[in-house]
C-alpha cells in the first residue's frame, strides 16, 4: 500500500467556519446569554485574583483583623458570582450545542434526499453514514467543549494581559515575549495537523464502509473462506487510518507539554526579577503575589485552547465534510407538466398552458445514447416503444443495459442524447415526483422497512387503506403466507427482512407496487428469487395487475417472458432482435440460441 508522503490542505477552512458560525447565528440569543456569562465568569476570576493584593498588602501593613476579614469577605463573594455564572452557561450550552447539532443532521438528512441516485451509487453506505456519526458527532463534541471555552479564554487573555500592564508594565514585556513564542508554536502545529485531521475523518467514513459491508457479506465470506483477504483489506484500511490519526495527533499532542514548558520559565524568571524589584522598592509585595497569580494564568488559556484543539481542529475537518456534502448540487428537477386526478377518478398530464393529456402509459425511446462515464456508451441510438396495456421484455447478458432503460423512464439518470417521450410529454418537461408517481417498480433486490407487514405494502401508496393492502396481496399471492404468521399484517419487520425468505420478501415488494396502482409497472428480476410454483401462482395474480398497463419486464428466466407483447433482445447496448416469442423462436437467432439453451444469459 502506498505510503503517506505529504497532507492536502482542507480545501476552505475559513468557509467552513463561516457556515459553522451561520448555524449558530440561529441560536443567538442563547449563545448570546452564554458569551454574557462566560464574561461575567471570567472577570470574576479575574477580579477575585487581583484581590490578593490588598489582602496581602492589608496584613504587611498591620490593618488588623478587621480589614483582613472585610477583603477575604469581599473575594469570597466575587468568586461565587463566578461560579454561578460558569454553571448558567455550560447548562445554556449543552442545550444550544444540541439545537445547532439538530439543525446540522436535519438539512444534511434533507439535502441527502435530494440528492440523484449516481451519488449513493459511487458512494459506500459506510461512508455516508459516517456523516452522521463521527462527522456529525464530532461538531457536536466541539461545540460542547469548545465553543464557551474559546470565548472564556479569549476573554482571559485579554484581561489577564490587561491586569499585568496595570500591576507591572515592566514585567509584562517577559509575558508578552513567552506569549508570543507560545502562539507562533501554537498556530504552526495547528496548520500541520488539521489537514491530517479531514483526512483521519475520510479515512473512518471508508474503513466504516468496509466493515459494514464485510458484517453484511459474513455468509458470502464463510462459504468461500475469505476471512484472510478480508483481513488484508481491512488491515490496509485501518493502517491507512492510524498513519492519518498518528500524523494529527503527533502535532497536536506537542502543543499541551511546549505550553506549560514555557509557561514553568517563564513563571521562574517573573519570580526572579519580580523579588529584585521589591527588594529595590520597585514594587509593593502584594502586587507581586497578585502579578505571579496572574503570570501562572497567563498561561491556563493557551494551555486550554491546546487541549481543545483536538476537538476543534477534528470538528472542522468534520464539518468541512458536511458541508461539502450539503453543498453538493442536488437532483435538477427542470419538470413543469404535473399530474392531476379529475372528478372522475382518472388521472392527466397538466401541462403549463392548462391543457390536459391524458395518462395512458405509451411510452416511446427515441434515438437516445446514455453512459454512465464518458466514452463509455452503455445504450447507442436506441429507440423502441411501448404502447399503452403492452408487455414489453428486455432480455440479454448483464450489461447489456436492460436496466439502465428502466433507470432513465424513471429519470434516476438523464439521456445524454436523444428523448424519452411519456404519452407524448419529453419526460424532461414532467416533475420528476409527478412521473415517479405514475410509475412502479419491483426490483431484485428488494429493500423493506422496519415495521409491520402492511405498513411495507402500504409504502406504494400511504392512503391504502387495509382492505387496499390485502387485494394488493391477493394479486401477489401473499396474502396467504402473511396469514400464517403469527402477527398477521401487524407481524413487525426487522433487518430488511431478515425474519422472512426471500422469496416472501419479494413478494410483498410485489403487493407494494400492486396498491401503488400504476399505469406503467417496471418489473427488474421481480420473480428470481421465487421458486417456480409460487411463480406460476404470481403469474396469475399478475395478469390481472398488467391488464391496461405498460409493463416493461427484466428476466433470466425466458419462460417468463413469453407471453409479452415484444421482446427485444439487446446486446452492447443496442436492440439487436425484436418480437413476439413466437417470431423469435422462428429467427432462430440469438434468442433463439438463449431459448433452446445454446448460450447461457450472463
Amino acid at each position: 500500500m502506498a505510503r503517506i508522503v505529504s497532507a492536502k490542505r482542507p480545501k476552505n477552512m475559513a468557509y467552513t467556519v463561516k457556515r459553522l458560525l451561520s448555524y449558530m447565528g440561529r441560536h443567538k440569543f442563547s449563545l448570546l446569554s452564554v458569551a454574557i456569562l462566560v464574561t461575567i465568569s471570567v472577570l470574576c476570576n479575574l477580579l477575585g485574583t487581583y484581590m490578593i493584593r490588598p489582602v496581602i498588602n492589608t496584613i504587611a501593613a498591620g490593618d488588623g483583623m478587621e480589614g483582613l476579614v472585610r477583603g477575604v469577605a469581599i473575594t469570597a463573594v466575587i468568586y461565587v458570582v463566578g461560579v454561578l455564572a460558569a454553571i448558567g452557561y455550560t447548562q445554556i450550552m449543552a442545550r444550544s450545542a444540541q439545537k445547532v447539532v439538530y439543525d446540522i443532521r436535519k438539512d444534511l438528512f434533507t439535502h441527502m434526499e435530494s440528492l440523484p441516485l449516481k451519488f449513493f451509487d459511487s458512494h459506500q453506505s459506510g461512508d455516508i453514514m459516517s456523516y452522521y456519526t463521527n462527522d456529525v458527532d464530532t461538531i457536536s463534541d466541539a461545540l460542547n467543549n469548545s465553543f464557551a471555552a474559546v470565548v472564556k479564554n479569549g476573554i482571559q487573555i485579554i484581561g489577564t494581559m490587561s491586569m499585568l500592564l496595570i500591576l507591572n508594565w515592566k514585567l509584562s514585556i517577559i509575558v508578552v515575549f513567552s506569549y508570543t513564542i507560545m502562539i507562533s508554536y501554537v498556530r504552526y502545529s495547528a496548520h500541520k495537523s488539521k489537514s491530517y485531521y479531514k483526512r483521519q475523518q475520510k479515512s473512518i467514513g471508508i474503513l466504516d464502509g468496509y466493515i459494514q459491508e464485510m458484517v453484511a457479506g459474513q455468509k458470502v465470506i464463510k462459504v468461500f473462506n475469505h476471512e484472510e483477504e478480508n483481513m488484508k483489506g481491512f488491515n490496509e484500511r485501518n493502517e491507512e487510518l492510524q498513519e492519518v490519526g498518528t500524523a494529527a495527533q503527533a502535532y497536536a499532542s506537542t502543543m499541551i507539554p511546549a505550553v506549560v514548558s514555557i509557561s514553568f520559565l517563564t513563571y521562574a524568571l517573573v519570580s526572579l526579577v519580580g523579588g529584585f524589584m521589591v527588594l529595590k522598592g520597585l514594587s509593593d509585595i502584594g502586587s507581586l503575589a497578585s502579578y505571579l497569580v496572574f503570570v501562572r494564568q497567563s498561561a491556563a488559556p493557551i494551555n486550554q485552547f491546546t487541549q481543545q484543539s483536538n476537538f476543534l481542529l477534528s470538528s472542522l475537518a468534520g464539518a468541512e465534510r458536511v458541508f461539502e456534502l450539503i453543498d453538493r448540487k442536488s437532483e435538477t428537477d427542470e419538470g413543469e407538466v404535473k399530474l392531476i386526478k379529475t372528478s372522475e377518478g382518472k388521472w392527466d398530464w397538466k401541462r403549463n398552458d392548462g391543457s390536459l393529456v391524458p395518462l395512458k402509459g405509451d411510452v416511446r425511446f427515441n434515438d437516445v445514447t446514455f453512459s454512465y462515464e464518458e466514452n463509455h456508451p452503455v445504450l447507442q441510438n436506441l429507440s423502441l416503444y411501448a404502447k399503452p396495456g403492452q408487455k414489453i421484455a428486455f432480455v440479454g447478458s448483464t450489461g447489456a443495459g436492460k436496466t439502465t432503460i428502466t433507470n432513465l423512464i424513471n429519470r434516476f439518470y438523464d439521456v445524454d442524447g436523444g428523448e424519452i417521450l411519456y404519452d407524448g410529454i419529453n419526460v424532461n418537461d414532467i416533475t420528476k415526483k409527478d412521473l415517479r408517481h405514475s410509475l412502479a417498480m419491483v426490483l431484485q433486490d428488494t429493500h423493506l422497512f422496519t415495521g409491520s407487514i402492511s405498513d411495507n405494502i402500504r409504502y406504494g401508496r400511504l392512503d391504502a387503506s387495509d382492505e387496499d393492502v390485502v387485494k394488493a396481496a391477493k394479486i401477489a399471492n401473499a396474502d396467504s403466507f402473511i396469514r400464517r404468521l403469527p402477527d398477521g399484517y401487524e407481524t413487525q419487520i426487522v433487518s430488511d427482512g431478515a425474519n422472512l425468505s426471500s422469496g416472501q420478501r419479494q413478494l410483498i415488494a410485489i403487493a407494494r407496487a400492486a396498491v401503488a396502482d400504476p399505469p406503467v409497472l417496471i418489473l427488474d428480476e421481480a420473480t428470481s428469487n421465487i421458486d417456480t410454483r409460487t411463480e406460476d401462482l404470481i403469474e396469475k395474480g399478475m395478469d390481472s395487475l398488467m391488464e391496461g398497463r405498460t409493463v416493461f419486464v427484466i428476466a433470466h428466466r425466458l419462460s417468463t417472458v413469453r407471453n409479452a407483447n415484444a421482446i427485444m433482445v439487446l446486446e452492447n447496448g443496442k436492440i439487436v432482435e425484436r418480437g413476439t416469442h413466437d417470431e423469435l423462436i422462428a429467427q432462430k437467432g440469438r434468442y433463439y440460441q438463449l431459448y433452446m439453451g445454446m448460450f447461457e444469459l450472463s
